[in-house]
């Protein structure tokens, strides 16, 4: 039950990239967690860089050193042409996993098709969570099962599972949706449930927040009850809860400590980067003109003999597309 599928395996470790398809999306989840400058923009993301042509993909794919994929939005079957295009450029890449986070709404036999050419593994989003009802709509479970089943048209079962927020007042409604689906797919992930600046408002208005501010206080223990109740049904699934914890200091770290960096910088424990600059330029060989930021990467010799003449900053930031700045510190002779 607690065996991950393949594309968690690829994320955990770091390797995997996340391709931000489109902000739009065919319905409106009370709880969605896209902030408000993804949210409804029809923008492309790769990890944190916007794609403007194929030429940024690529170049994202290559300095992350991602080894795979996870497809998501919005809705990516609300552009489909532009997600096939996509995954069909990361498959030039030999061995590259891809897998797609699908809402169930336009879920049709012919999309499933053709994403089965460039996708190999495929989470659905059902469509009855989205009701703020206390009850099941029979009518809305029935439509995402029968949609949901079209994919083993297509795709191994242990290739197509679902994935949801685990809402604490959710969890019998949850586990009665899992025991209907578990026959037509092979895995279930359950996400700690999580605020953002666009769920605010419906969020503290019935749930209790952590410590911290931004995780759904009994979620965690929602998703361990529903995980026990599986197990003594002995559900055929690999069921996983996915926390916020190990996304921000599992996933996110792996994939910072895997990602390219310029010349003479130095990783930290972290997977942050720290680089000895200076914004003039030095008489020497010995360091790397900073396009983006306009400044020279000295090597740790030349910043010790030049440190006498000149202002020298150790700077720590991110090594991401974003390259956010985290301490700036002048350095003293």
């Amino acid at each position: 039950m607690n065996s991950l599928p393949e594309g968690c395996k690829y994320c955990v470790k770091g390797e995997k990239l996340v391709l931000f398809i489109s902000g739009k999306c065919s319905r409106n989840c009370w709880y969605c967690s896209l902030s408000n400058k993804r949210k409804n923009k029809d923008t492309v993301y790769a990890n944190e860089r916007i794609i403007k042509n194929p030429r940024d993909f690529l170049k994202e794919i290559k300095e992350s050193n991602a080894t795979s994929m996870g497809i998501t939005g919005g809705d990516p079957l609300l552009c489909l042409d532009k997600t096939l295009k996509y995954a069909k450029l990361a498959k030039r890449f030999k061995h590259f996993h891809i897998h797609i986070y699908l809402p169930t709404k336009l879920v049709t036999k012919n999309n499933l098709k053709k994403l089965s050419k460039y996708i190999d593994e495929i989470r659905f989003h059902p469509e009855w969570l989205v009701s703020s009802s206390s009850k099941l709509n029979e009518n809305s479970i029935f439509a995402d099962i029968q949609k949901i089943k079209l994919a083993l048209l297509f795709y191994k079962k242990q290739n197509i599972g679902i994935e949801l927020p685990m809402i604490p007042d959710k969890k019998q409604e949850i586990l009665d949706f899992i025991i209907k689906i578990s026959p037509f797919i092979g895995f279930v992930n359950l996400n700690e449930f999580e605020l953002s600046e666009t769920n605010i408002k419906n969020i503290i208005k019935k749930y209790k927040l952590n410590e911290g501010g931004y995780t759904i206080k009994d979620s965690i223990k929602a998703g361990i009850w529903l995980l026990k109740k599986l197990k003594k049904r002995k559900i055929n699934l690999s069921v996983h809860l996915c926390t916020a914890n190990l996304k921000n200091n599992y996933q996110f770290k792996n994939r910072l400590k895997r990602h390219k960096i310029l010349p003479f910088g130095r990783k930290t424990k972290e997977g942050l980067v720290k680089y000895l600059v200076s914004y003039k330029k030095p008489k020497s060989k010995d360091y790397y003109f900073d396009k983006q930021k306009k400044r020279y990467i000295l090597s740790e010799d030349l910043a010790r003999r030049l440190l006498i003449k000149q202002k020298i900053f150790l700077v720590e930031e991110f090594p991401t597309f974003d390259r956010i700045e985290t301490e700036t510190q002048e350095l003293k002779s």
